[in-house]
């Protein structure tokens, strides 16, 4: 019996790890957390995961644990981990973990500042589709597939969503470092994560690493529209090979996007030229591991996104609104621009939150300089208590009307006031935009779109 303790289990990632772990032969899963929310609450509970007390007990920790997996949200002064620790026991990091588990097999990782979710989530879904099957951690939920982390005896091929951010409390190495690809993917390098990151050179450093750490005769699958993915390709080693992609010929008719191909046009579900980028990025790793492009564009039309990626929420006769998790500058753009581009004769309304560490800091905000620009009528809101629970400089309303510029931009810190105002609006012949790697303090956004496409 192979028995693993989760110290801060009830993380988006590590609860989907817990959950995969435990659907394995011969494995025991226990765990801790001082808080868990939800759906990793409920979820756990469904698993019979869920710890019994909320808080860190030491006695968990015993010389029969195999292993000790770590999550972000613990600190370096846990007791269940300086138990561990006195007890030589092995921690892992969530990434250490996932590598230990598929070294025997062909590891695909999607790195890059925006688009890994979307990637990884079309080449998972083109490989169910062919009844390929893999090992996977994708950060985002996927429609026909029930959990986040997949990891078995039999797959040979797995695929991993590549975050740059760090690995744990202990560990302070980018999570896409550790997992070593045989095949590479890189979307893009836009500054992000400027807490752990200062400056933007030292952030486009640990794409360069990441390259240097994937294993012998590996491919690199990178974007050349990007002049800093071009430099590092530039520069790889001897051994890697290199395989650029861009936007693929398409065009949209009547609201749907048509990829153009050699066997004809290819109707699809998605939409936007980033999306389109990430579908070529996915095509290209998918024929890496024998998937032929006829192949690909056979079952990729059915594929209609991840959650929260410009996700579909409701549509009327006349209207219609997405969710976004976008939150950084180049997100932000990217996303705009692919619904302006989609709904040209529509009205677009886009309303988005400035959430995240980076978001929040002053000397990060100009960053987002004409970021909503193709807007027709833009919000921006952020709660100045997440501000201080961040311990960040406080920054004022006119400081970011300023940094994302345009007339048509107004700034809101009171979420109720912002809901009113939407409400407020005439949602006829529109296009709803909300974005937020967040909620707008508390906000369903579900149903808030739902009641303003709808009202009377």
């Amino acid at each position: 019996m192979q028995r693993v303790h989760f110290i801060a289990i009830g993380g988006a990632a590590m609860h989907n790890l817990a959950i995969a772990i435990s659907k394995k032969a011969n494995f025991q899963v226990t765990g801790s957390d001082d808080e868990i929310f939800e759906p990793s609450y409920s979820r756990l509970k469904e698993h019979k995961l869920l710890p019994e007390k909320m808080g860190w007990f030491p006695d968990k920790i015993h010389s029969g644990l195999q292993a000790v997996i770590l999550g972000m949200h613990a600190t370096e002064d846990n007791p269940e981990l300086i138990r561990a620790r006195e007890l030589n026991l092995k921690i892992y990091s969530f990434p250490e973990y996932l590598f230990q588990q598929t070294r025997s097999k062909t590891r695909i990782v999607v790195g890059g500042s925006h688009g890994k979710t979307t990637t990884t989530a079309m080449i998972l879904f083109v490989l169910k589709q062919l009844n390929i099957d893999a090992d996977y951690m994708v950060g985002a939920q996927i429609e026909g597939f029930d959990n986040m982390v997949k990891l078995s005896y039999d797959s040979r091929i797995a695929v991993f969503e590549g975050d740059e951010y760090l690995t744990s409390p202990i560990d302070r190495r980018p999570k896409f470092h550790l997992y070593k690809a045989h095949i590479a993917v890189l979307t893009g390098i836009a500054w992000d994560h400027i807490n752990v990151f200062p400056t933007f050179e030292n952030y486009v450093e640990q794409f360069r690493m990441f390259t240097e750490l994937m294993e012998v005769q590996g491919r690199l699958i990178y974007f050349d529209g990007d002049d800093n993915l071009n430099a590092i390709a530039q520069k790889l080693r001897r051994d890697i090979v290199p395989f650029p992609y861009n936007t693929p010929e398409y065009e949209v008719i009547d609201g749907i996007t048509y990829l153009k191909t050699k066997k004809g046009d290819v109707r699809l579900n998605i939409f936007g030229e980033h999306n389109l980028q990430n579908l070529n990025a996915a095509r290209l790793a998918c024929r890496q591991i024998g998937v032929t492009d006829e192949q690909f564009y056979s079952v990729i039309p059915d594929f209609s996104g991840a959650s929260n990626r410009l996700q579909k929420i409701e549509e009327t006769a006349s209207s219609v609104a997405y969710k976004d998790f976008a939150h950084s500058p180049s997100k932000l753009k990217a996303t705009v621009k692919a619904v302006r581009h989609q709904y040209p004769d529509k009205k677009l309304i886009a309303c988005m939150e400035l959430h995240t560490f980076s978001s929040l800091t002053e000397d990060f905000l100009p960053q987002y300089a004409n970021c909503m620009s193709e807007a027709d009528i833009a919000f921006v809101y952020y709660d100045p208590e997440v501000i201080k629970h961040k311990h960040l400089k406080e920054i004022q309303p006119e400081q970011v009307k300023q940094a994302f510029g345009g007339n048509n931009l107004s700034v809101f810190t009171d979420s109720n006031a912002l809901q009113q105002k939407l409400r407020e609006l005439n949602y006829d012949n529109s296009a709803l935009l909300l974005m937020t790697s967040g909620n707008f303090s508390g906000v369903n956004l579900i149903d808030f779109a739902k009641e303003l496409l709808n009202k009377k």
